[in-house]
């Protein structure tokens, strides 16, 4: 099982708490993190990646074993830590200032 870590608005809005446990097929990548995420709670479609581009929405990062993986390729697959559930994918609200 994948664990994924959303930011508080997020978890409000998919309606869970703590960490989400996701069953993924294949590869663990971002992309079939973020379409299994997707598929298990719609509610989440559209705010983590847009609708159209499935590109990742610019106030929002990826963090696992201690490294941003915001702008690794989509497809390149996560660390084997989070492939086998040792390690939580971590989505995580950027915040920007002046």
């Amino acid at each position: 099982m994948i664990r994924v870590l959303l930011p508080l608005p997020l978890r409000t809005l998919a309606r869970v708490e703590g960490e989400v446990e996701l069953s993924v097929e294949g590869v663990v990548t971002q992309r079939s993190v973020l379409d299994a995420l997707e598929a298990l709670y719609p509610a989440l479609c559209g705010t983590i990646r847009d609708h159209s581009t499935r590109a990742r929405r610019p106030f929002v990062r990826f963090f696992a074993c201690g490294q941003d993986l915001s702008h690794e390729p989509a497809d390149a697959p996560l660390p084997d830590e989070v492939a086998n559930g040792q390690e939580p994918f971590l989505v995580v609200g950027a915040i920007a200032g002046g």
